[in-house]
């Protein structure tokens, strides 16, 4: 009877070894979809938060700079962040964007956002996509801002 017992606790044990870890789990709603629908991190992992990040601005009399110039900006940087973290852009499992129109009343131009994000989640480089909120705001705090982007990321637990 002790024989099944110990063979019972060395596979349970097993189950829950590092060898064994789970990975975080992404859903989407279709294949091609630019954001996950779900994201699952699993127990063994720490969550990184990262404030809102504003572009580079071009500093007058420069014109201002686009919704995709500015975007691009955004995500070069939060790249830079998450690599002084030992991350990824892989490693981002929730995104929140806030945009404005620029001027009042004015549509954003979520569009050109697309086409930066594009460039940076669910490309065959780096396929894993974040769940993603994406707001229209009357205004950011840094004058000619477009966008403010703050996202999440998870590491397994006792990386660097």
């Amino acid at each position: 009877m002790i024989r099944p017992i110990a063979a019972a606790v060395a596979g349970a044990l097993a189950l829950t070894s590092p060898a064994a870890a789970q990975t975080v789990a992404r859903t989407y709603a279709a294949p091609a979809s630019p954001i996950a629908q779900t994201v699952t991190v699993p127990a063994g992992f720490e969550t990184i938060y990262l404030s809102g990040v504003l572009p580079d601005l071009p500093k007058p009399p420069a014109p201002p700079a686009d919704a995709e110039v500015q975007a691009e900006s955004v995500f070069a940087k939060i790249a830079a962040i998450l690599k002084g973290r030992g991350l990824t852009e892989g490693d981002v499992v929730s995104m929140t964007i806030y945009m404005t129109g620029g001027e009042a009343g004015a549509r954003m131009d979520f569009p050109g956002m697309m086409r930066a994000y594009l460039k940076h989640y669910g490309t065959p480089e780096q396929p894993n996509k974040p769940t993603r909120s994406t707001v229209q705001v009357a205004a950011l705090a840094a004058p000619g801002a477009l966008l403010e982007v703050e996202v999440t990321a998870v590491r397994r637990a006792g990386n660097p």
